[in-house]
Formats: structure tokens, C-alpha cells, sequence
């Protein structure tokens, strides 16, 4: 595995993915009952924009960087939690500072919900554990995302979301996160899933989507947000989340937020941001 997160974080992958988990763990921490967090691709949990990894690519600017000005007051409302937690980062403004999925999950979970924050790459997983190591409630693991699915559910708590988000360095990626989805869903079929995949081609995109409807798991919602045409040799020209038993409201939530992103973030007039269900709402 040769994947690190830092040469992207802050990209508009990232900000899709990150302002959806942080708007759902909002609305799942609204009920009194514990629950907990598998993050399955973990990362270190906090990024440096000026760092070298960051600096080299740049890729945060086309990312975040677009997000300093306000949006509409609804969007704003949906940024909210992921705002609070860059702003918590930032003391200073200086915007330097970017959180992973881990140190989301771990701004927003009370006293009473665990985080599993799992990351299979050995120096980054080291690093995790030293960025987390004061945390009682946060526990790490260096396994497999398949292996991590499958010894961490169903949860104690009986709540809880996962998060998978692969880097798709392997061809047979696509078919070994529908296998951690399909298993995760038979272990804990009441527990919130998020799948995230990048969108390279119009083939690459149109087939993951397939296999996952293909699982024919119900109340699974789709968003996916463009920023330029995608092509072999193209890069990233945007990503997608694949929610299974999404949080009250959280349709209507990404209805509103994916018109705004793409408008944002879209390169020209390429920005597109869609919503829709590939298998019925329950």
C-alpha cells in the first residue's frame, strides 16, 4: 500500500466526504443513545497544508481554499459541524490546518461513543496513534479494511456509521468494497454506512455505481459532485458517496448542499451535483 492522504487532503474529495460525515454524525449525536464510528482508511487524522505532502500537489487549493466565502444561509446550516470543526482547528484564521475523517469523527462523539479508527499503511498508522494516543474513546487498528469490517461489527453499542473510503490503488478495488459493504450490511443492517469513490473515467464511476446497486441493499442514497469532464489521464474530476441508511433529513440536506458545491468548485461551467436513491427509501 503506498497511498498517503496528505498530498490530497483538503481537495474537493475531501470536502464532499467530509462535510457529509460531519452533517451525519450532527444529526446521529441528536439521540442520547452511545454509538460508534469505524473509520476503515483513517489517514493520521490532522493535515498541514503548508507541509511538504500538501505543497507539492496543491490540490487543497481547487478544494477548501474555495470555501473561505459564505454561502446561502441554508447551505451555511449544513456546513455547519464541518465549519465548527475547521474553525476549532484554526484558532488563528490562518486556515493551515485540515481535519481527516478520524479527527471529525473525534470532535464530534461524546464521552459515551467509541471511535475505531483503523489505517493499514504502517508509518501513517503510527502517526495516528501518536495523534490519538491521549484519547480514551478512540481506539486504533492497522488491519485490512475487509478484516477491520469484520472483527469491529456488529457494534456493542448497536449504532453506529461506517466509514470506507479506499484509495483505488488495485484494480479489484471496486469488487473488494462492495465485499466489505455486502459483509458489513449482513453483520449490522441497522448501522449507517458511507462509501466514497473517486471519479476518474464516466466508466470507472458508472461501474462502481452498478455494483453497488447491484448488492440490492435497501435505503440506499447516492450524491456524487463533478468539477470538470472526466478522461483517462484526467485526475480527479470529482467523487461520489454512497449512503446506506442515511440519517433523517440527510437527503434533503445534500439536496441542497450539491448545487451549491458545484457551483462553487466547478471548473467553468462544469460543476454538477446530483442526488437520487439507487435502491428504495425504507
Amino acid at each position: 500500500m503506498n497511498y498517503r492522504h496528505a498530498f490530497h487532503a483538503g481537495n474537493h474529495g475531501d470536502i464532499l466526504k467530509h462535510i457529509i460525515l460531519a452533517r451525519a454524525l450532527s444529526l446521529m449525536i441528536a439521540k442520547d443513545k452511545p454509538m460508534a464510528v469505524l473509520d476503515a482508511h483513517a489517514g493520521i487524522g490532522r493535515y498541514d497544508l503548508s507541509g511538504v505532502q500538501a505543497t507539492k500537489t496543491g490540490e487543497w487549493q481547487s478544494g477548501i481554499a474555495k470555501l473561505d466565502d459564505d454561502f446561502a444561509p441554508d447551505v451555511e446550516a449544513v456546513l455547519e459541524p464541518y465549519r465548527n470543526i475547521l474553525a476549532a482547528m484554526n484558532l488563528d484564521g490562518d486556515g493551515r490546518y485540515y481535519p481527516g475523517s478520524p479527527e471529525i469523527a473525534s470532535q464530534m462523539i461524546r464521552a459515551t461513543d467509541r471511535l475505531i479508527a483503523n489505517e493499514l499503511h504502517p508509518v501513517d498508522a503510527a502517526e495516528l496513534t501518536k495523534n490519538y494516543a491521549a484519547e480514551k474513546n478512540i481506539l486504533v487498528k492497522q488491519l485490512d479494511y475487509l478484516q477491520a469490517v469484520k472483527s469491529e461489527l456488529p457494534f456493542r453499542e448497536r449504532r453506529g456509521l461506517v466509514l470506507i473510503d479506499p484509495p483505488f490503488e488495485v484494480l479489484d478495488e471496486t469488487l473488494r468494497t462492495a465485499q466489505a459493504l455486502e459483509f458489513g450490511y449482513r453483520r449490522m443492517a441497522t448501522a449507517t454506512f458511507m462509501i466514497w469513490y473517486p471519479v476518474t473515467t464516466e466508466e470507472f464511476a458508472k461501474q462502481f455505481v452498478d455494483t453497488m446497486r447491484a448488492l440490492k441493499i435497501p435505503n440506499m442514497l447516492w450524491c456524487e459532485l463533478r468539477i470538470k469532464a472526466a478522461f483517462a489521464q484526467g485526475g480527479l474530476s470529482g467523487s461520489g458517496l454512497i449512503i446506506i441508511n442515511p440519517p433523517w433529513t440527510l437527503e434533503n440536506d445534500l439536496r441542497i448542499l450539491l448545487p451549491a458545491l458545484a457551483e462553487r468548485l466547478g471548473l467553468g461551467d462544469w460543476g454538477r451535483g446530483q442526488v437520487n436513491w439507487l435502491t428504495p427509501p425504507t
